[in-house]
C-alpha cells in the first residue's frame, strides 16, 4: 500500500473548521499517513496534532502558511519542518496575530458604516483562539443573519475589491523565506495557479525551496507546467488538499490530493544538506 501525504491542511487555529485532534482523525479515516498542518500565521495547533497523530498512526509535519506581498499582490508561502519554538518565529506570529485583530476591527467598522450591525466581539466570539481572518468575519455575518451565505460576504463586502476590504500588512518574500529558513524549515509557493509567471519567477529568485504543484485549484495542464518549472529550476515539489472543512464544502478533497514519499524524502534530504 502506498503512503499518502497531504502537506496543506487547516484547523480552527486559523480558518479551518476542525480542531487539530478532529483533523488528524479525519485524515486517518481518509487514508492519509502523513499530513502537515499549515494554519495561517499560527502554529498553536501542531502540538495537539502530534500527540493525537502518535496515538492513531498519522505523522504530523509542523507547517505554517504566511502571507507575503510582491508587486502589490498577496502571495502565500508554505513552511514545512519549522521549529515552532523558534524565538524569531514566535515574535513574528505574535506581531501578525495583533495585526490581524486590528485589521478585523477596521473591516468591522467599515461594515458598520455600510449599515451592518456587527461588532468586533461577534467576530472574536466566532474566531475563539484562532488568528482572526476574513473567513471569521464572513461566518459572523452569516450567524447574525446579515447575509445569506459565506460567499456573499466576500462578493458584496470583504473581498479584495469590496467596500469593506482592508489590506493586510505583509512581509516581503525575502523576509519570509529567511524567517522560515532560520527556523529550520523549507519554503514553498502556495497554490501558484492564480499568479502570473513573472511573479513566480521573482519568488524563485527570492530563495523559495519549492512549489506546491498539486492543489485542488490546479488543472492537469497547470500541474504539468509547475512540475516543469520545478525541474527547470531544481526545486522541490509539494502538494495537498488545502482542506478547511465546513462552509468551504471541501470534504471530498481530503485524501484525494497527496504527494509521493519520494517528494517528502527529497525535502528531508534538503534539510539534511542545509544542516550539514
Amino acid at each position: 500500500m502506498s503512503v499518502k501525504i497531504d502537506l496543506h491542511t487547516h484547523t480552527t487555529y486559523s480558518d479551518g473548521t476542525y480542531s487539530p485532534s478532529e483533523l488528524v482523525c479525519k485524515a486517518k479515516v481518509a487514508g492519509l499517513d502523513i499530513i502537515s498542518i499549515t494554519d495561517h500565521d499560527s502554529v498553536n495547533g501542531i502540538k495537539e496534532a502530534i500527540i493525537v497523530g502518535k496515538e492513531i498512526g498519522v505523522e504530523i509535519i509542523p507547517g505554517l502558511e504566511i502571507s507575503t506581498d510582491l508587486d502589490d499582490k498577496e502571495v502565500h508561502l508554505l513552511a514545512y519542518f519549522i521549529d515552532i519554538e523558534n524565538e524569531e518565529l514566535q515574535k513574528y506570529l505574535s506581531f501578525f496575530r495583533d495585526e490581524r485583530f486590528h485589521r478585523a476591527k477596521r473591516i468591522v467598522q467599515k461594515l458598520r458604516n455600510l449599515g451592518l450591525s456587527i461588532t468586533i466581539d461577534d467576530v472574536v466570539d466566532h474566531a475563539q483562539n484562532s488568528a482572526i481572518g476574513r473567513p471569521h468575519i464572513a461566518n459572523a455575518l452569516v450567524n447574525l443573519g446579515l447575509i445569506n451565505n459565506y460567499y456573499e460576504a466576500f462578493e458584496k463586502y470583504i473581498g479584495d475589491y469590496g467596500p469593506a476590504y482592508e489590506r493586510k500588512i505583509h512581509v516581503s518574500p525575502q523576509s519570509a523565506t529567511k524567517l522560515i529558513s532560520d527556523s529550520g524549515g523549507l519554503s514553498f509557493v502556495a497554490h501558484p495557479g492564480y499568479m502570473k509567471e513573472t511573479i513566480l519567477i521573482d519568488l524563485i529568485k527570492a530563495g523559495i525551496d519549492g512549489i506546491e504543484v498539486l492543489h485542488p485549484s490546479h488543472s492537469d495542464s497547470q500541474i504539468n507546467f509547475y512540475r516543469g518549472i520545478v525541474n527547470q529550476y531544481c526545486l522541490l515539489e509539494s502538494g495537498g488538499s488545502d482542506f478547511h472543512g465546513g462552509k468551504k464544502e471541501d470534504s471530498s478533497t481530503l485524501g484525494k490530493y497527496f504527494i509521493s514519499p519520494n517528494h517528502l524524502e527529497a525535502m528531508r534530504n534538503m534539510l539534511h544538506k542545509n544542516s550539514a
